[in-house]
């Protein structure tokens, strides 16, 4: 297995979950086919956070789990395997979700009138929201003035095409 994969699939564990997902993903990356208990054993950590740590990646794709019959126990257990080649896509869907997000929400801003007192802390009310309180902001009572949203728009329809763009690299 190529080291670029092996380091884009802990990489990406780790921006999921944290460090514990990082022992985790190495671990998982040097002992195939381990069990949750084998791993909780390698890695010095609860057997609750390996297990959710497991299922978290699998429910992602990013690993995969066998069902066989433990043969001391006699009860199913499961063997779980990095899929390094799964990291990709998976990073493409969660740009692609980012992406589809940031348009809807330039959409939004780009549709509607916004209003605002000027107080950092209050909230932006669309024209139809001010008519409804009289322009007068529900927070700190003074008058609400038209908002010019030109500045995030931009900063909007920057990152959207950012990231459509970006080059995949490891």
């Amino acid at each position: 297995m190529p080291k670029s994969y092996e380091d884009s699939f802990i990489k990406v564990a780790g921006l999921i979950g944290g460090p514990d997902y990082i022992v985790i993903a190495k671990t998982l990356s040097r002992a195939e086919n381990s069990t949750d208990e084998e791993i909780a054993i390698l890695t010095d950590l609860k057997i609750n956070v390996v297990r959710k740590c497991l299922y978290d990646l699998f429910g992602r794709s990013l690993i995969t789990g066998i069902r066989v019959r433990d043969l001391k126990r006699g009860w199913f257990v499961y063997r779980w395997k990095a899929q390094h080649d799964q990291v990709e896509p998976f990073v493409e869907r969660q740009k692609n979700k980012a992406a589809l997000r940031l348009k809807q929400r330039l959409n939004y801003e780009s549709v509607n009138e916004f209003y605002h007192c000027g107080n950092l802390t209050c909230i932006k009310y669309t024209f139809n929201s001010a008519v409804q309180v009289g322009f007068k902001c529900q927070v700190c009572n003074l008058t609400l003035n038209l908002y010019d949203n030109a500045k995030l728009k931009k900063a909007l329809d920057w990152k959207m095409n950012e990231i459509i763009t970006e080059d995949n690299v490891d």
